[in-house]
C-alpha cells in the first residue's frame, strides 16, 4: 500500500485530473482545459518538489503554455 502513496497521492491526482480532462475534450467541453492545466501544475511541483527531474518540469510547462492556449482561443473565430 505505501507504494501506491509514494508520492502523497499528487501523482494518483495528476492522473486523475488528466483523465478527467481527456474525457472533457473529447466530448468538447472546454473545461477539459482547466483539468489539463491543474494536471500540469501539479506534475510540476511533483517534478521540482519530490521527483527532481527537468524533464517533468520542463515538459509539463509546455504543455501548461499549450493548453492555456487552448483555453484562450476556444471560441475565437478562426
Amino acid at each position: 500500500m505505501e507504494i501506491l502513496l509514494k508520492y502523497y497521492g499528487l501523482d494518483w491526482l495528476a492522473m486523475i485530473l488528466s483523465v478527467v480532462a481527456m474525457v472533457l475534450l473529447g466530448n468538447k467541453v472546454k473545461w477539459g482545459f482547466t483539468f489539463f492545466m491543474c494536471a500540469n501544475i501539479t506534475w510540476i511541483l511533483l517534478g521540482i518538489l519530490l521527483l527532481n527531474s527537468y524533464t517533468i518540469v520542463i515538459g509539463n510547462m509546455i504543455f501548461l503554455a499549450t493548453n492555456t492556449r487552448g483555453f484562450i482561443k476556444w471560441n475565437k473565430p478562426v
